[in-house]
This record gives C-alpha cells, structure tokens and sequence, in this order.
C-alpha cells in the first residue's frame, strides 16, 4: 500500500506560480526561432528574394522535396476549438492557447518537433474540417486537441481521409496507448490474461471510448467489457451516436449489470474517465483479487488513492496525478510517436504504430532506471512495479525506443515514404536531443 503523496502543491500557489510563469517577458511560452544565418546581405538574398526562388521552383517541379528545402516535415499543427479543455471543459479558442502553447512546449522538448498552436472558431464539423484541410500543405502532420465528443470521432476521421499527413487526436489515442502500457503491466505483476480479464469501463467520452477500442486490439474481449456514462449500462435499448454503440452491450437471455456496483463485481480492471469520486469504497471492495483500477479523472480522480489502498492494499492503481504513482501522462506518447511519423514521412498513424508505442513503454518500464530519472525527482527513481508501471517522461530514452518502434510499425505496414535505417536511427536520435539539450541550457 501506498502512502498519499508529501510533495502534492497547494492549488492557490500553484496557480499563482503558474500566472507568473505565463505573464513573465516575454508573455506565453513559445517563440520562432531561425536556424539559419541571416547576418549579412548574401544571408539575406539565399534566405528570401532572389535565392528563395530557386527552392520554390524545385518543390513546384517535385512537391516531395518540400521536406528538403523547408521546416513543413518537422513541422505539427497542434488544432483545438477550446470545446473539450483539459478539465476545465468549453472554454472556447482564445481561452484554450496557454494549453496549446503547453503542448507545443512538450513536443519540442521531449522529441524536439516543432509546432504552431492554432485556436479556431468554428465548431461544426464541415466548418472545422474545412479550416484544416486547407492548412494542410503548410505541416507534416497534424494534433488535434480538446475537441469534445463525438465531433472528435467525426472530424479525425475526415482528415485523416482527407489530408495525406498523420492525424492524431491525442485526447484519444494518447490516453489509450500510455495507459495500454500500464494496463499490459500491471495484468503482468497481477498474474492475469487480458483475454479473461474482466473490464468495466466508467466515462464514454472520446478517451474512454478511444481506451476501450485500443485495449481490444490488445486482446481485450468485447464479451467481457462492461461500458457504463452518465446514463447507465451502454446497451443496445438506448438511442446513442455510432461510435457509441460499438460497446452497447446485447440484452438477450443473460442478464445484464444493473449498476455500476454490480458491474464490479468480481471485475480485473476499472477505467475511469469519467469524473472524480464515482468509484466508492464499497464498489472497490467487489473487484477481483489485484484489482486494476486506473482512476484517470483529473483534476479529482474516480477514487483518492490513499482511500483506494486502504480499502484494497492489493491494488495497482494509476491515476492522471503527477503527484501520485503511475500517472498516465500523454507526453509519454505523442512526441515520441510524430518523431517516428514524421521522420518517415509517414502518411498516417496506423493500429500498429500505435501498438508498437504502446508496447515499447510497457518494455521500457521493465528496464533499470538511469541517472537522468533519479535527479528530475529528487534523487529517488523507482524500479519496475506495482508503484512503477511506466516510464517518466524525463526518462531519456523513452523518445529512443518509442520512435524507432513506430518508425519500424509505419515501415513494415506501408504507410512510411521514407525509409530509414533503423540501426543507425536510434544513434541519430540521441545526438538530436543531446544538441537540443544543449541549446535549451544556453
């Protein structure tokens, strides 16, 4: 069992630190950067008119050497209309930025993408769609993020049809792949078969539903995942939107759960993504030996963890919290998984690159820890189990085997236009981060 975290921050001066942080010159987080000399009048003709014609005129003769001669394959669209952010919800465009700017922030330092934030205001998915495609020729790929559901459903999966970059709607499939990892883990230290493991799922909005699809390419089976929202069992009786009612339960001769409690009982694992205090002691206590209980609400999870153990020492939790053990944490993922993408220009991001990401963390979670993880916390680094599920995302090494794996994934299933040499890719990444390392400390 575990103990509740010592190091959790007071909300009132973690905001005001953070106001702080925002508002200091200059304001946000991000800025543009040249990475070429423009200190004399030759640096200026090569850089802009006349030289930077010849360039244009050989992407307008060949379109694939855009890569070559500019920042577009090295370059993402982070796309949000502020309907979905974070926990805070719709709080629209303009309010959505410092978000965005974050996420900027995580690509470059932790797989040293580059990316423009972009905050739009249309909402409707014609109107939205149509914004993106017609910025497609400016990125190598695109991130959506905090778009509600269902609209995210429909708008990923039109531009990803539409545009022949990677599209990833990480609220989705980041969630799915970092706490697939910990869901192939912790079945691991529990002595379980995710083919038997018995699931009930709480929240069926775009992560929970996007979770409960990736987990059955894991080898979950449909038959013994329970999906319940605010209204209830998901079952076949109710009026719900398709993406939906690919986990309505059938009401036939077996009775089905009338109650998330009694869905419970005897469960392996519990996913919430729902809100916070929805899973009560009482509930916990039905759940199978070594219960899983991925409690991912933020900022309040589904169940306090001290609660948690104290009503079942036996259990593997993990949570959204940087305070408390196994935090399931996107930036784990989506970096790591554009470097691959994007370093082999891949046309989009397939099941199996996801797959590939998700099981090099789970295996990177098994490895002894480095240096590097011991001094971002502390000087304490945990080794691989029940309070060490996953990797941290100042593990160095995370970006060095999740990107060649997905590069590997995109090579093998076609959808790469550049192959690399995987041999000599893992190398090359390390002495990228290692330069980008070094002009962050400057």
């Amino acid at each position: 069992m575990a103990d509740a975290p010592q190091n959790a921050i007071d909300r009132a001066k973690l905001d005001e630190r953070a106001l702080a942080y925002h508002a200091d010159k200059p304001a946000g987080k991000v800025a543009l950067e040249l990475t070429k000399p423009c200190e004399t009048q030759l640096d200026l003709s090569l850089a802009y008119t006349p030289g930077v014609a010849a360039p244009c005129l050989e992407i307008a003769r060949d379109p694939s050497l855009v890569d070559r001669y500019t920042a577009r394959g090295n370059l993402v669209g982070v796309v949000s209309n502020g309907t979905a952010v974070l926990g805070l919800g719709d709080i629209g465009a303009l309010a959505s930025k410092p978000v965005m700017e974050g996420k900027a922030v995580l690509f470059k330092r932790f797989a040293d993408v580059d990316c423009f934030d972009i905050e739009i205001e249309p909402r409707g998915v014609e109107e939205f769609c149509a914004v993106v495609e017609a910025m497609g020729p400016t990125f190598g790929g695109i991130n959506l993020e905090d778009v509600k559901a269902p609209e995210c459903f429909e708008i990923e999966s039109r531009l990803s049809r539409t545009l022949d970059i990677p599209v990833f709607h990480d609220d989705q499939h980041g969630t799915a792949i970092v706490s697939g990892a910990a869901l192939i883990n912790a079945l691991e230290l529990a002595e379980k078969s995710i083919a038997q493991a018995k699931f009930v799922f709480l929240g069926a909005g775009a992560a929970g539903l996007a979770c409960a699809r990736f987990y059955r390419t894991l080898g979950m089976r449909p038959e013994n995942a329970f999906m319940f929202d605010r209204e209830g069992l998901v079952r076949q009786s109710r009026a719900m939107n398709r993406w939906k009612a690919e986990f309505a339960r059938e009401e036939g001769p077996s009775s089905l759960p009338k109650s998330l409690e009694e869905a419970l009982d005897g469960a392996d694992v519990f996913v919430g993504l729902s809100a916070g205090n929805q899973l009560t002691p009482r509930m916990l206590s039905r759940m199978a030996r070594d219960p899983i209980v991925f409690a991912l609400a933020n900022p309040t999870p589904e169940i306090d963890p001290a609660l948690a153990w104290a009503t079942r020492p036996d259990a593997i939790l993990a949570t959204g919290r940087s305070d408390y053990p196994n935090q399931v944490n996107n930036v784990l993922g989506f970096p790591s998984i554009f470097r691959g993408a994007l370093d082999t220009r891949s046309r989009a991001i397939d099941d199996a690159m996801k797959r590939a990401a998700c099981e090099a963390l789970a295996a990177l979670a098994r490895e002894e820890a480095v240096p590097e993880v011991a001094a971002a916390y502390g000087g304490v680094a945990q080794s691989f189990g029940r309070q060490a599920l996953l990797p941290t995302p100042f593990d160095p090494r995370v970006v060095l085997r999740v990107a060649p794996a997905v590069a590997r994934a995109a090579i093998e299933s076609g959808l790469a236009r550049r192959t690399i040499d995987l041999d000599v890719y893992p190398g090359e990444l390390a002495a990228r981060m290692k330069r980008g390392a070094a002009t962050r400390q400057r």
